[in-house]
């Protein structure tokens, strides 16, 4: 259920840019953005940071695209949240010693600080890397080939936290074992 509420707003946006032009699209955007935080503030009673930080850039830059009619606006969105992410991520962790990543899981997952360290920096450079990936294809494509992007390109968050789980599960303590008969 999450994901359908998670992924609806992209959804909306790539089926009224086929219908109709980017425009309508971003308007779109805007406004199931807008529904979708709500619906997590009825659910959970509280938003998370990153809720806000995207409703904030979606409005302010569909406003912009909307406004001036320029399409650059929308397409550098996801760069702008995916190099704020790194860079809040790196500052926490190199200037401020304070690890965002195990401040905000930690109660859900006992890690040792290394891997904690690690995943931040993993996560630092995947923001990156999608950054520079949206960057790309924003600057060097079509905005049809952008559109495109957004629905394919969900792969890589699906396959990361894919692989982030494989490199967690290594670090995870058994519960299961003081369960078993024979077993302390």
């Amino acid at each position: 259920m999450r994901f359908l509420i998670d992924f609806f707003p992209i959804a909306l946006f790539v089926v009224a840019y086929k219908m109709h032009d980017i425009y309508t699209a971003t308007a779109v955007l805007m406004a199931a953005t807008v529904v979708q935080t709500g619906i997590i503030y009825a659910v959970d009673r509280k938003l998370q940071t990153l809720h806000k930080v995207t409703l904030l850039l979606v409005l302010v830059f569909g406003a912009l695209t909307l406004f001036l009619q320029d399409e650059r606006f929308i397409k550098w969105k996801p760069t702008v949240l995916y190099a704020s992410l790194a860079i809040v991520l790196g500052a926490a962790l190199w200037g401020w010693k304070k690890n965002f990543l195990q401040i905000l899981l930690g109660s859900q997952l006992q890690l040792p600080d290394f891997v904690w360290a690690r995943l931040t920096v993993i996560w630092i450079g995947y923001f990156l890397f999608m950054a520079g990936i949206n960057a790309y294809v924003a600057a060097f494509f079509s905005t049809d080939f952008w559109v495109d992007f957004k629905i394919w390109g969900y792969a890589f968050p699906v396959l990361f936290i894919i692989g982030q789980g494989l490199y967690i599960a290594r670090y995870l303590k058994d519960d299961t074992a003081g369960d078993q008969p024979g077993k302390p």
